[in-house]
């Protein structure tokens, strides 16, 4: 999970633009940083990216709404910047990033830190929202900016930075200010889009808040494109037939949760799931076949399973 501390001032991210010459003169005596990207992929700039100019202590609204406006949310700053900017901090808590964009119906997907992913989002067209430190560990000015290119010929990247539409600077010196923000970063996406460089556990996170608040619609977006990527997977795929029985969809459910059989005949949760489907569908013997079926198996969700059998053997009687 991201951290809650830091956060973004403005008014002292844009007076230090002006200084990072002389910033870029008091790192450069440390060692290198050890930078993991992909030499070999061309020039990458995605041009048509939207640019908010960014006014004091917004540059987290100003980033989240050129991203939203790229995915079609009209968005400005000024409406982004209540729900964004807290008074004291000056500045915007990174949860509330992730928050806000949930909000704003777009899902945000988490990467790995690593140019190499940067590089990655922008060859599928995806802009990519990061949180840097701009001066030191020990008093640090956090700033978000948006890359939207990464040139390896040149050694480059260029951001929709403070008041500047393409603020390009040396990939040594962004990498620099990237990891005293420990390599935060995110895309958001469209419900259904995914990232093309994460790994399936970060989908799953990307879906779980979606979850947790009964966005059934949006999870089931996210598992299905999850379990069209990964169709090996299970997790996605559990996902996908969880979202139809959430909306009262049995009937596909029910046909969901049969094909996780078909793929994975070894996994109880499917067994024990599609057992409460046939309970609520009125087929009870069938569902007592299903749930006999997850204790057989067994594994660590057995008192689950158990419960699922009680309720079926109550028939709707029990209180």
């Amino acid at each position: 999970m991201p951290r809650r501390n830091p956060v973004v001032s403005g008014g002292e991210a844009q007076r230090l633009l002006l200084l990072l010459p002389l910033l870029f003169l008091l790192v450069a005596c440390g060692p290198p940083p050890q930078i993991h990207v992909d030499a070999d992929r061309p020039a990458l700039e995605l041009t048509k990216v939207p640019f908010y100019p960014q006014e004091q202590y917004q540059c987290g609204p100003a980033a989240l709404a050129t991203v939203l406006q790229w995915t079609g949310v009209r968005a400005t700053p000024e409406e982004l910047a209540p729900a964004l900017v807290i008074p004291e901090l000056k500045g915007s808590l990174q949860i509330e990033m992730l928050a806000q964009s949930r909000a704003q119906g777009r899902v945000p997907f988490v990467i790995k830190g690593e140019l190499r992913s940067i590089q990655a989002e922008l060859a599928a067209g995806h802009p990519v929202i990061v949180l840097q430190n701009l001066a030191f560990a020990w008093k640090p000015v956090w700033h978000y900016a948006v890359v939207v290119g990464v040139d390896p010929a040149t050694q480059t990247v260029t951001l929709r930075s403070g008041r500047e539409q393409r603020h390009v600077v040396d990939w040594t010196l962004f990498e620099r200010t990237w990891k005293r923000a420990d390599h935060w970063a995110i895309v958001v996406l469209k419900p259904g889009v995914l990232p093309a460089s994460a790994d399936i556990t970060a989908v799953m996170n990307a879906a779980m808040p979606f979850e947790q608040s009964g966005d059934a619609k949006t999870t089931l977006a996210i598992y299905r494109s999850a379990a069209k990527r990964w169709p090996d997977e299970i997790a996605p795929q559990l996902g996908v037939a969880n979202s139809y029985y959430t909306q009262g969809k049995l009937k596909s459910a029910d046909t969901a949760y049969r094909n996780v059989i078909a793929k994975f005949p070894d996994d109880p949760v499917a067994y024990n799931n599609l057992a409460l489907v046939l309970a609520d569908r009125k087929r009870w013997k069938s569902a007592e076949a299903m749930v006999e079926k997850a204790l057989q198996i067994g594994g660590p969700l057995r008192e689950e399973f158990l419960d699922t059998q009680r309720q079926i053997h109550c028939r709707g009687k029990c209180k």
